[in-house]
């Protein structure tokens, strides 16, 4: 099938689908979730197959996917994200009479996904970008990633068929391959928004299809983040072993292919030596299991590596090996001998590599921080009787999720949970790819002046028929 012709099916399904009730959409997010339990062995089976993934990583990132469509089938069902706000008539209003007028957010339409290669589940093909656009009543095709074609091809089936089953219209759910076709997606006129995973330069590219078309549309992209992790004196004088350890552990998590991979360590100067000690005994045990994803990251991986290994002023502690897995590799800078355009606060490696930057006080900290672009997260190892305001004030300007004493890999699915950040951490700073609030990115308002009761949308009638948490005349009502 055609990308046109799937497209085209995909709009005519939203265009039913927009008119059934919240619980009716939630039962088909759910219904996804069921299915992909159900054929759990099959799943996984395949996708090691596809993928250079274990068993047990597998399992448990399908255990994610399936809990993500039922928390966002309750949430749909909540309807909160309606956002439903009435302001009645009032001739008595501050700047002259007011009208009736009743906002609600309504589903985009149709919504392009493309699947990132290193989450095969939870950010692929029932991942959270599909996931969250069937919740806000949009309609998806999806661009299978190249990684993983055999996994994608079944589970958009295993997709498809369980909204099938539960009552949706045909087509809700579509996918496609192929680079060219996702070219096409992106330029579709029928497609409302995309959601992305995925690099830099891909992810980029595609950004500037989507806002360039006739009709600019939002771009959703994840594309890159470094996650700096910022140790204060206090935190290495009480526990750099601790820190050491739980540093390396989240660096090397999935040999490195995680987004929220810390990249980059920020430590006093006076912990540099015996870092960079504590650095070379720790990593010689680390024994990577299994391979990268595939031969192309694991080939990209490495130039990266060596990229930085060159770099003015970075010296190598642990060089690693060209194997796969390669085993780690830290680099160490100081901050006094970066400048702004300095290209280790901007690389990303992805895979079992860092760079250590010594710092000599707390205002050359904030300075090289401020360097950094867009991350998706920023850390701060401290304790308690330490003032760190100055450090998570400038970090906060940079990051999307700020870990205070932890380490960032690790994305749990919940409601108060942000995953993204500014530029080129994503294209779209103001939203979450990850949680509840995903649902948000594939809406948009839309104000009724002055209908009848019987004209209105169920979720602004005066009696509140479906139990909704309303704004009424500025007061929050249930």
């Amino acid at each position: 099938m055609s990308v046109d012709t799937t497209v085209r099916s995909a709009h005519e399904a939203f265009l039913t689908a927009r008119q059934v009730s919240l619980q009716t959409r939630a039962k088909w997010v759910e219904g996804v979730g069921d299915a992909l339990e159900a054929r759990r062995e099959d799943l996984v089976t395949v996708a090691q197959g596809d993928t250079n993934l274990p068993e047990a990583r597998l399992n448990t990132e399908l255990t994610r996917t399936v809990f993500q469509l039922k928390l966002l089938a309750e949430e749909t069902r909540q309807g909160e994200f309606l956002d439903a706000t009435i302001d009645h008539a009032d001739e008595n209003w501050g700047m002259g009479p007011r009208p009736d007028i009743r906002r609600i957010n309504v589903p985009l339409g149709v919504v392009g996904v493309f699947g990132a290669s290193n989450f095969p589940f939870a950010f692929s093909v029932a991942g959270g970008d599909t996931a969250s656009a069937l919740a806000a009543g949009c309609s998806v095709v999806h661009k299978i990633h190249g990684g993983h074609k055999e996994l994608g091809a079944l589970t958009a089936e295993v997709v498809a068929s369980a909204l099938r089953e539960a009552g949706a219209p045909e087509g809700l759910f579509g996918a496609i391959t192929g680079r060219q076709a996702g070219i096409e997606l992106v330029e579709h006129p029928l497609v409302k928004a995309v959601g992305f995973t995925g690099s830099v330069s891909g992810g980029r590219a595609l950004f500037d299809r989507a806002v360039s078309r006739p009709e600019p549309i939002p771009f959703y992209g994840e594309l890159g983040s470094i996650n700096p992790v910022v140790v204060t004196e206090g935190a290495w004088k009480n526990r750099p072993e601790e820190i050491i350890e739980g540093f390396i552990g989240s660096m090397t998590m999935g040999i490195g292919q995680f987004c929220t991979k810390p990249g980059l360590l920020f430590l006093p100067t006076d912990a540099a030596e015996a870092a960079q000690q504590l650095l070379t005994e720790k990593l010689a045990g680390v024994d990577l299991p299994g391979k990268m994803l595939n031969e192309r990251i694991c080939e990209g991986f490495i130039e990266a590596r060596e990229h930085v290994s060159q770099l003015p002023g970075v010296q190598t502690i642990s060089e690693g090996s060209t194997g796969n897995p390669p085993s780690p590799s830290v680099y160490f800078a100081r901050a006094e001998a970066l400048t702004e355009q300095s290209e280790v606060l901007h690389t990303e490696m992805f895979g079992p590599a860092a760079v250590v930057i010594s710092y000599t006080n707390q205002r050359q900290l904030t300075d090289v921080v401020g360097r950094l672009q867009g991350q998706l997260t920023g850390t701060v190892h401290c304790e308690d009787d330490e003032d760190i305001t100055a450090i998570s004030q400038s970090l906060q300007q940079r990051c999307g999720r700020l870990i205070r004493n932890g380490w960032p890999t690790g994305v749990t699915v919940s409601y108060a949970q942000n995953h993204g950040g500014p530029y080129p951490a994503t294209t779209a700073s103001n939203t979450t790819s990850v949680g509840t609030a995903a649902i948000r990115r594939f809406l948009r308002p839309v104000a009724y002046q002055g209908f009848t009761e019987d004209e209105l949308p169920e979720a602004l009638k005066e009696d509140n028929p479906l139990k909704l948490r309303r704004r009424v005349d500025g007061e929050w009502t249930r």
